[in-house]
């Protein structure tokens, strides 16, 4: 079987040939010790290269995209993933000052839109912050209001007259899905929909004081969902990745009420949205969903579900049993791999890859991704043990 086969016979609960296998992502510091080279993925470091591209000028613009595209794909073939991850990270923005090596100001647009990008190298993670907070010596943000909110999501609402899709907007999917679309599934990120990860606290308020405000805000996600997947199905695309970190390891950041009147209505069309396409719904979030589990994966919710976190108590053989339909990608615990023995990394991995074999529905995978420190004899033992007994 072909890779692309295999992810199309897990969401079709057949049987493959081999387990199916999709590890999440990566950051730089692991890919590149895999590939033997400096690997252009990952997260803020990839922020901050193309910052550092853009500085530089457009010559190196263009290099930093073709080495992005080029090690994506030489890394999933490294991990002998099925289900390709060909976009990493990006902040394609030129700035207007470089302040020193790690951060960059960004003037554009009025004063109070301006923007600071920060990296720090050891964690490979990256802040994009208002100019006020992001230079030294600025004073701290006041606190968003509720009102502050609905002016937001007015001013999205006046922008989507101006979304525009073309092939620039998914140029690494695209470029893949035309080279290698016949052998491989490449995932695509193209309908979001959940509470900001910013601003988060407000947002929260928000759900309860102003559900209006939070339900214009998710309408827009959806019409935006609805744009990407009429773009992207027709260039074949099937698999649709969205959702958004709402958990803990203990609960949801809200209750299973505002879930199911605010979040689940706008999950369900998205999911009818991908379904008319011919394409698959999946959502991810870390964290224990046990709560709003039959809303979320039950019938008028999602197709697939990634990033399952074990260590939070999202078990596979459960989730399986419970919802038939669901395919489920991961579970094999980025924590585990990062800190934990080879032993523990090889058990986890086995028992993952004994209840694809049971159970069908699973492609194996981490939870997320490989962080910076992660001992690359555990990431070997990995994808030896996936190798050798998938």
């Amino acid at each position: 079987m072909t890779p692309r086969e295999r992810v199309q016979a897990a969401f079709e609960k057949r049987e493959t040939d081999k387990v199916p296998v999709g590890h999440i992502s990566s950051c730089s510091e692991v890919a590149s010790a895999l590939l033997g080279r400096d690997a252009y993925v990952g997260g803020g470091k990839q922020q901050w290269r193309e910052a550092s591209a853009h500085w530089q000028g457009e010559g190196a613009h263009q290099e930093f995209l073709e080495r992005s595209f080029q090690d994506a794909l030489d890394l999933a073939r490294v991990l002998e993933n099925d289900m390709v991850r060909v976009s990493y990270w990006r902040y394609d923005r030129k700035p207007t000052k470089r302040i020193d090596d790690y951060t960059f100001l960004y003037e554009t647009g009025r004063e109070e839109d301006w923007r600071v990008l920060r990296y720090d190298a050891q964690s490979e993670e990256c802040q994009i912050l208002p100019a006020r907070i992001g230079l030294a010596g600025a004073r701290p943000q006041a606190r968003l209001t509720l009102d502050d909110l609905a002016r937001q999501v007015e001013a999205e609402e006046r922008a989507l007259a101006d979304y525009q899709l073309g092939e620039r907007s998914f140029a690494f999917e695209v470029r893949a899905q035309r080279l290698l679309g016949r052998e491989y599934a490449f995932r695509v990120g193209a309908v979001t929909v959940g509470i900001p990860l910013t601003d988060t606290d407000v947002w929260l308020e928000a759900m309860l004081l102003r559900p209006d405000v939070v339900e214009r805000l998710l309408d827009l996600q959806v019409e935006h969902a609805r744009r990407n997947v009429a773009f992207l199905a027709p260039l074949g695309f099937r698999y649709f990745f969205g959702g958004l970190d709402f958990a803990g390891n203990d609960r949801p950041m809200y209750s299973p009420r505002l879930f199911h009147e605010l979040l689940l209505p706008r999950i369900t069309r998205i999911s009818e949205i991908c379904h008319r396409a011919g394409g698959y719904h999946l959502y991810a979030s870390d964290g224990n969903l046990w709560s709003v589990a039959d809303d979320l994966f039950g019938p008028l919710g999602v197709d697939g579900y990634y990033e399952i976190d074990r260590r939070a108590g999202m078990d596979l053989g459960r989730l399986r049993s419970r919802f038939p339909h669901l395919t489920c990608i991961g579970n094999i615990s980025s924590h585990t791999v990062h800190r934990g023995s080879r032993e523990e990394v090889v058990a986890e991995a086995l028992s993952c890859l004994e209840e694809a074999k049971r159970s069908r529905g699973i492609i194996v995978g981490t939870s997320n991704a490989f962080v910076p420190g992660t001992p690359i004899e555990n990431v070997l033992a990995l994808l030896e043990t996936i190798r050798e007994h998938g």
